[in-house]
């Protein structure tokens, strides 16, 4: 039995943030009941990664939605609202990421559902938090990178602002949800009593940078400057870095500048023993790495720094790690799809719970594929 076995979620979301918490509940044996608007359904179905699609879908809306049913209701409709209240009162969870007052215009904002059933644990995800000058814009993962400083973290300190490279906003926040939802759902197990946890885009960005901003707000509000050579941390000395070798590349993290200088054969660069230096004169002990390095394979490199056990690391391709045993003894690709459709290739929940991995093969729903079953299920037609 999974740990959210016997819960009821409902969830009322489009694209990344708010599907990416329930899918973890879903992964954990929570009942996840995705409400869509009649025929186009969730917006992140037409969300094309590389044009990537499955059954006229795209690939990121059958990943991020495997595990799930769909039930399609116009909210608009007074009756279908209804049923979707008589839905609401038999539910545990309830996960929304609209845009602020969405809900509650809709008649299902926090005080009305509570007043349905007082023991639900309500989300929300915003992009900017409920009030502000910034609560309407919209709360988009690149938008949300550029105005939360992040950008100015990536890249050389020559290069213009750099985002990462996924919807890292959208995953964290999802995450920064479930773990508040989980929090309420153990207090309602000892009082009863639900609650309403909000968490918004741009907030989680911000504690996701709690290790750099803390810097800043206790280094008289310097701001960071990013290495000009293979910047890797703002706020960390050399090595720290990523160098090209022969035949490939060789990733350092922190250690000694003159151990690692002896242990390359570089007496320029086991020169360097005041330690406060290797973070003042980083751009110049970098530059003489960068020369050095590229004179051996990274394998060469490797076998010389790991029996040492100075911090290093290969720097592999997608392709180059899924052939290797480390990669494959984790068990992390799962199959999953709909019936009678070509399987999607996944990653699989990353949590283990009593030694036992989390899988699952099915695949996303279509739109309203599971609203005679749910409404059976819940007595909602004979109820009204």
């Amino acid at each position: 039995m999974r740990p959210l076995e016997g819960l009821v979620v409902l969830e009322f979301c489009q694209y990344l943030s708010g599907p990416s918490a329930t899918l973890r509940m879903a992964d954990l044996g929570a009942r996840v009941i995705k409400i869509e608007r009649p025929g186009a359904g969730d917006g992140s179905r037409q969300l094309f990664l590389n044009n990537l699609a499955r059954d006229e879908e795209s690939v990121l809306f059958h990943t991020i939605n495997r595990n799930k049913e769909s039930y399609a209701a116009d909210m608009k409709n007074p009756r279908e609202l209804e049923r979707l209240k008589l839905l609401i009162r038999q539910a545990d969870v309830l996960v929304e990421n609209f845009r602020p007052g969405t809900m509650k215009r809709l008649g299902l904002g926090y005080e009305e559902v509570k007043a349905l059933n007082p023991r639900i644990v309500y989300g929300s995800i915003t992009g900017y938090g409920a009030e502000g000058p910034w609560k309407d814009k919209p709360g988009q993962d690149l938008l949300i990178q550029s105005l939360a400083g992040m950008a100015y973290l990536n890249g050389n300190g020559d290069q213009p602002p750099t985002p990462f490279a996924l919807a890292i906003a959208d995953m964290l926040t999802g995450a920064q949800l479930t773990q508040g939802i989980l929090a309420c759902l153990v207090r309602r197990g000892i009082t009863g009593e639900g609650g309403y946890v909000e968490v918004s885009l741009l907030e989680s960005m911000l504690d996701f940078q709690f290790e750099v901003l803390t810097t800043y707000f206790n280094d008289g509000g310097k701001l960071p400057e990013r290495s000009l050579v293979n910047n890797a941390h703002a706020y960390l000395g050399a090595p720290y870095g990523i160098y090209e070798t022969k035949d490939g590349y060789l990733a350092l993290a922190m250690g000694s500048v003159e151990r690692l200088g002896q242990l390359l054969g570089s007496a320029e660069i086991a020169a360097f023993s005041d330690s406060k230096e290797w973070f003042t004169r980083r751009d110049e002990i970098k530059g003489l790495l960068v020369d050095h390095l590229k004179q051996r394979t990274t394998k060469e490199w490797l076998g010389v720094l790991e029996p040492a056990d100075y911090w290093c690391s290969d720097v592999y391709t997608w392709d180059d790690l899924l052939r290797h045993e480390g990669f494959k003894i984790l068990d992390m690709i799962q199959e999953v799809g709909r019936p009678g459709e070509i399987p999607i290739r996944t990653t699989r929940c990353p949590i283990r719970i009593d030694g036992e991995r989390i899988k699952s093969g099915v695949g996303a729903p279509k739109v309203g594929e599971g609203n005679e079953k749910i409404d059976q299920d819940f007595q909602l037609k004979g109820m009204l």
